[in-house]
């Protein structure tokens, strides 16, 4: 399997694993995938506000050739491409699962200001 980044060697598992998921946008996509399931771009772009066309386009690829998301190309017109976590994605949103309880915490702790998040994804200001 091809792969991006630095690969090694590492100090330890989280320094594997922060490689893999590097990028302010990589661990919201694995959010927004988890919770919506197959999601074609413009679906994705709309659920992380902010991010740019080329940013997400650079971490699908990535994130695709680290085996967190399966892209899938249906031969039509037009063309339809759609993408989705893979077990391995899945693994690693868990993973985060326990990182995001503590930046939860810490928003509460220190009084921050969040975006209010629904069912549907992050909501817009």
């Amino acid at each position: 399997m091809a792969t991006s980044g630095r690969r090694g060697p590492y100090i330890c598992g989280i320094d594997a694993a922060m490689d893999v998921v590097s990028g302010k946008w990589k661990s919201l996509i694995l959010w927004e995938l988890h919770h919506h399931g197959i999601r074609r771009f413009a679906e994705l772009r709309r659920g992380l506000p902010g991010v740019s066309e080329k940013m997400l386009i650079q971490h699908l690829r990535e994130m695709e050739e680290d085996g967190l998301v399966h892209r899938e190309v249906y031969r039509e017109v037009p063309p339809k491409v759609e993408y989705s976590l893979t077990e391995h994605g899945v693994s690693l949103n868990a993973a985060l699962a326990p990182l995001g309880e503590w930046g939860t915490d810490r928003i509460r702790r220190i009084g921050a200001d969040r975006v209010p998040v629904d069912a549907a994804g992050p909501a817009r200001r």
